[in-house]
């Protein structure tokens, strides 16, 4: 999933942007709040602006943990297991698999409400039944709807590609035809018919983009649906609209009988994380999620207790963790808690790869090669980050430890000498080349650092600032030529990085840079169908070695994150799996008010 890096130092004109953004900021995070110590409110901070709540058009991270809030699928992650392990969620128990492996036939769990709308008859909602799965998957599918979340599905399902072309010629798209892999065999009877082996495809039904929705509250809202949630989640919006700062979620009220594990991963329960084993979720009342895209601000807001739970900014990571990596002193004494999580991630630099200019092989790999990778992780990473070799993570299988890719040394001299094989002897010749990023203090970073890097070797290069959604935007209609992203895992798979370098999966999909080579689509197709074993492994390796070489990407780093929470946050667990976590977590008030009076 989509996500943005964050590297570089600021010039002195921006740090005079930022001590007035900072200023405006603290006003209006800070000074004039006063924290509620009388329920349990979960303040939270999201560091990009949110599209919206739309669950097929949630392509994000940031995004997708909102949607998720509101909006559940068939599974979800095991908020306590190690390794990531799936649950059933909408789903009432695992699926039954038929022995060709093609057809999963789920039971709907009983009793699910979505939340009361107007879009509803009285304004109650109604039962969730397999129907709204049937119309939700054919809704990501609807060509009319443009969803970035169509790859996870795409030639998997009997019969929706071809329902989908019919669409994409049709005035009104047509839900009442039928689906020969995707149909509702009773109200809770739910099937699926795949048209080839998927060994992902239980993983998908966890995303975000496979999220049930109700056609009542599209029919009635239409294109303000993004603004109008409306679905079967713990929590449902009370203030939302696109120019807000700040997202108010309450409990739904008629949530589902859902309870907190009994069991978990090795010293879970040591660490207190079971005490509330069996118990009915959620735990807290109200949710109030600040969007601040700048650190300093959402840092400050942390420190005075108006944040409950933070990734620690960069330019404050030596104030809040010791050399040991534990917390600082100062920190500690105020009950704050860290938990470290090893990212399932890669941060990388995309070329466009439909524009010709960067189709020069030679060319890539001279950049690549002009980036001082140990300097980049140590600046902008604490020198935590794992310097990527190929786009898998340590952590998923196909990550091969001993594996050096030479694209990624830093090699001023060679990179010159590739630069002229390229045909653009020290620069000479060579066009200008566009660099996308967003436009807050801290990604502006990213474009004075690869500006720098590059200009060591001749290639010039011009930053553009976009906001979060404006760079999704061009990043899907192919309007960039570099920008800087990372992909946070959407299941814990190798599949789920190589697929953003397959071609089919090309922009508005997930594979936002157009990669599109032959021998490696082709490999690819074969690998992602086989089932988990020692050689698909093997196989996976090969693959990402072979395409890294290709340097479709100038690949960053996999990185270490560091969460601070406050010590009356309870039921806190890192995970890379983040979409409706917070059912899960309690707020102790008593503890609460003990360590506000030593702020």
């Amino acid at each position: 999933m989509l996500a943005n890096g964050e590297i570089g130092r600021v010039s002195m004109k921006a740090s005079f942007l930022f001590v007035q953004v900072f200023f405006c900021l603290c006003v209006l995070f800070s000074c004039s709040k006063k924290l509620d110590l009388s329920q349990k409110v979960l303040y939270q901070r999201v560091k990009a602006e949110i599209k919206g709540f739309d669950p097929i058009h949630a392509s994000d991270s940031y995004s997708a943990r909102e949607v998720s809030k509101v909006y559940e699928g068939l599974f979800e992650y095991h908020y306590l297991k190690r390794p990531y392990t799936l649950a059933p969620n909408l789903a009432d128990g695992m699926p039954h698999i038929a022995d060709d492996g093609l057809t999963y036939t789920f039971k709907i769990r009983r009793g699910v409400y979505f939340h009361d709308n107007p879009c509803f008859e009285n304004g109650q909602g109604r039962e969730l039944t397999a129907e709204d799965f049937v119309y939700s998957i054919m809704r990501l599918a609807d060509p009319k709807n443009s969803s970035p979340g169509w790859w996870v599905l795409d030639e998997k399902i009997k019969g929706l590609n071809e329902w989908r072309d019919l669409q994409k010629t049709a005035e009104m798209s047509d839900y009442n035809l039928s689906i020969e892999g995707l149909k509702a065999l009773d109200k809770y009877t739910l099937q699926f018919i795949l048209k080839r082996p998927f060994p992902q495809f239980l993983y998908s039904l966890a995303m975000q983009f496979t999220s049930v929705v109700p056609k009542e509250a599209v029919k009635k809202y239409k294109s303000e649906f993004i603004n109008n949630p409306v679905g079967t989640g713990a929590y449902m919006t009370e203030t939302f609209n696109a120019l807000s700062n700040k997202i108010v979620y309450v409990a739904n009220p008629k949530f589902r009988e859902k309870f907190y594990p009994t069991e978990g991963s090795e010293g879970d329960e040591e660490r207190g994380l079971l005490k509330a084993a069996g118990k009915r979720v959620p735990f807290i009342k109200k949710i109030v999620t600040y969007i601040m895209p700048e650190h300093s601000p959402a840092w400050l807001s942390f420190l005075k207790g108006e944040v409950d739970e933070l990734e620690i900014p960069k330019d404050n990571f030596d104030q809040a963790i010791a050399p040991d990596k534990s917390v600082t002193n100062n920190l500690s004494q105020k009950g704050v808690e860290v938990e470290v999580e090893n990212a399932l991630d890669v941060t990388y630099f995309a070329f466009n790869h439909t524009n010709p200019l960067l189709q020069n092989l030679n060319l890539r790999r001279a950049m690549s090669l002009a980036i001082n990778r140990d300097k980049l992780n140590e600046l902008f990473y604490h020198g935590l980050g794992i310097k990527a070799q190929t786009p898998i993570p340590p952590g998923i299988k196909g990550y091969d430890e001993s594996y050096k890719n030479k694209y990624t040394a830093y090699n001023i001299q060679e990179a010159k000498s590739l630069l002229e094989q390229a045909g653009y002897k020290d620069g000479k010749g060579l066009p200008e080349i566009a660099y996308d990023t967003i436009s807050t203090t801290v990604y502006r970073q990213i474009a004075e650092f690869f500006v720098k890097e590059m200009a060591q070797i001749g290639v010039k290069v011009k930053p553009n600032f976009n906001t979060w959604p404006q760079l999704l935007k061009k990043i899907k209609t192919r309007q960039t030529q570099i920008h800087a992203i990372s992909w946070v895992a959407d299941y814990p798979d190798a599949e789920n990085f190589l697929q953003l370098l397959y071609g089919p999966n090309s922009a508005p999909g997930a594979n936002g840079s157009n990669f599109n080579d032959s021998i490696f689509n082709q490999k690819f197709s074969h690998v992602s169908l086989m089932q988990d074993s020692s050689e698909r492994t093997k196989l996976y390796v090969q693959l990402a070695q072979e395409v890294a070489e290709k340097v479709p990407w100038i690949l960053g780093v996999h990185r270490t994150n560091f969460r601070l929470k406050h010590g009356w946050i309870k039921n806190y667990k890192g995970t890379e799996f983040k979409h409706g976590i917070e059912q899960y977590w309690d707020i102790d008030l008593d503890k609460k008010k003990e360590l506000i009076a030593k702020f």
